[in-house]
């Protein structure tokens, strides 16, 4: 993710509401006697989950809203309001809102620096902690809610981790509410397998779209001066007008990657593992893989998972050498037969991160693979895959997008951890409802044509 400003206009919500994955969405479980909003700063609360905070006063829960900052560094350069003057006006605006949505909620300030978090995090955990233990109701009745961790401010994520591991040592159930997500990214940034939708009603819309409007410090410029612009400007506001709001599951992924033994099971029950020798869907997204690769001569590449080969024997053409990888053996000797005698070509049994294979490479190929491994041995695989990439190298990723119960993540999952590398730059993106298919080249992202001199 690029930096980003509060003065660019952002994603259109056009494009947002033109997006169908939020119709996919499970629908949020509303059994909640005791709502705990967490918000980085004030307005969080009412932009992202006004509407969760209206309908469990409605249906008489108690609500609890934890303003970890004042918001006092919203405009540091304005020449008209000092950090003190904005610190009262946000702490009276987010009162207002707050008892807008929820007469009888309870407010609680905590008065952290804005912008310092993290510096702050263990009294942040340490509030948020004694706050939810004085919830006299059991967990499963309770919720807290927080920014979601990859809102792309540091606030936002350093509030959404010191959240979790409160609502974890209590075994709450813990959501994320994206407040600049809607601004900076777009559909490909959104971990769907993950969402959870709340349909609001026309008269909670009406209550929270009143509770927007007392943010005015956010809404509205300070003044005319350069400086005092709106933070929450109208194109912003209209992300936070829908009929639903959508929240990110933040509860931990299942801690183990699936184990080389299942790959050897699911190969000894089948003769053709997910119909890749018969299936037209498999032949056209091999096809347009390699087609994606940005050079006809790949160098030094990788394979993480080989399979039987089918995508390896077109590799092999291309590349200088080839190391082959994958955690059933069966697959790895299928591999080699099909391959047959080939010197540049290396076949190891091995899954990762734990079996990463020395050296680096010019092109990695990382394709139907991500979405076995766990949150953490995927963090680490990418950790690895970007300190072997060559200067000017390349990754290309394919996966399926829909979901798996037995696979601890998504193909959507793991195209929003490639994707968040700062040294990466996509070069290729082709989306469609099935699969994901994306190319990343370490520094500038050149095109084809450009290699070419065609341009």
């Amino acid at each position: 993710m690029a930096a980003f400003s509060h003065l660019e206009t952002g994603t259109p919500e056009d494009v947002w509401a033109a997006e169908k994955r939020f119709g996919t969405a499970r629908v949020l479980d509303e059994s909640v006697d005791d709502l705990f909003v967490v918000a980085a700063h004030p307005d969080d609360e009412t932009l992202g989950a006004g509407g969760l905070i209206r309908r469990v006063h409605e249906h008489g829960g108690r609500v609890t809203v934890v303003v970890a900052t004042d918001g006092e560094a919203s405009h540091p350069l304005s020449p008209t309001h000092s950090p003190t003057e904005l610190r009262s006006t946000r702490r009276d605006e987010v009162l207002r809102a707050v008892h807008a949505l929820a007469p009888d909620a309870r407010v609680q300030f905590l008065g952290l620096p804005d912008g310092g978090l993290r510096e702050n995090t263990r009294e942040l955990e340490e509030q948020l902690t004694a706050a939810l233990g004085e919830s006299a109701t059991t967990a499963d009745r309770s919720l807290l809610v927080t920014p979601w961790s990859g809102d792309g401010h540091r606030d936002h994520r350093v509030a959404a981790e010191a959240g979790g591991r409160a609502a974890a040592a209590r075994r709450i159930r813990h959501l994320g509410y994206p407040i600049w997500l809607w601004h900076w990214g777009g559909p490909e940034d959104v971990p769907w397998d993950a969402g959870v939708v709340l349909a609001l009603t026309p008269c909670e819309r009406a209550i929270k779209a009143r509770a927007m409007g007392l943010h005015v410090s956010q809404i509205r410029p300070l003044s005319d001066a350069r400086g005092d612009e709106a933070i929450v400007h109208e194109a912003m506001q209209a992300h936070f007008e829908r009929d639903t709001e959508f929240y990110i599951d933040e509860a931990p992924q299942p801690s183990r990657s699936l184990p080389a033994e299942w790959f050897e099971d699911f190969y000894a029950r089948h003769d053709d593992p997910w119909g890749f020798e018969t299936r037209w869907y498999e032949e056209r997204k091999r096809a347009l893989l390699l087609a994606s690769l940005p050079s006809r001569s790949i160098g030094r590449t990788l394979e993480i998972g080989c399979s039987t080969g089918l995508i390896t024997t077109a590799l092999a053409r291309r590349a200088e050498t080839l190391v082959a990888l994958d955690p059933s053996l069966a697959a790895v000797e299928a591999a080699r037969a099909r391959v047959g005698e080939d010197p540049s070509v290396t076949f190891l049994q091995g899954g990762v991160p734990d079996d990463w294979p020395a050296g680096g490479f010019d092109t990695i190929v990382l394709s139907e693979v991500g979405y076995y491994m766990s949150e953490r041995d995927l963090a680490r695989t990418v950790a690895l895959m970007e300190a072997a990439l060559a200067d000017r190298g390349c990754v290309i990723a394919c996966h399926w997008r829909h979901p798996v119960a037995e696979y601890p993540l998504s193909g959507d999952r793991v195209h929003h951890v490639l994707r968040s590398v700062p040294s990466w730059q996509r070069l290729a993106l082709h989306e469609e409802e099935d699969f994901l298919l994306e190319v990343f080249c370490r520094g500038a992202a050149v095109s084809v044509a450009h290699r070419e001199g065609l341009r």
